[in-house]
């Protein structure tokens, strides 16, 4: 029991961590500029996510998959804003 509790716990912050990225995108829009942001750690970022989306997945776990997925998206996302804005 305790560790479903900790599972669920792990498992929101980690959500938490994952939407977090989006005060990043507010702070780009708002300035119109992506200059300060580097592009290179959000790759190895989303390849990290992807990964752990994976054995998420491969391992059933969903404490793993639910955190993983949205900090992959939100991360893509950051990741296009910054795209755009360079543009």
């Amino acid at each position: 029991m305790a560790q479903a509790g900790l599972a669920f716990a792990a498992s929101a912050w980690g959500v938490l961590m994952g939407v977090a990225p989006v005060l990043q995108i507010r702070r780009m829009l708002r300035e119109r500029s992506s200059r300060d942001l580097s592009l290179g750690y959000f790759a190895i970022l989303l390849f990290g996510f992807v990964l752990w989306v994976a054995y998420g997945v491969a391992s059933r776990n969903l404490a793993l998959v639910v955190p993983n997925t949205v900090s992959l998206l939100v991360g893509v996302a950051l990741f296009c804003v910054a795209l755009r804005l360079r543009q």
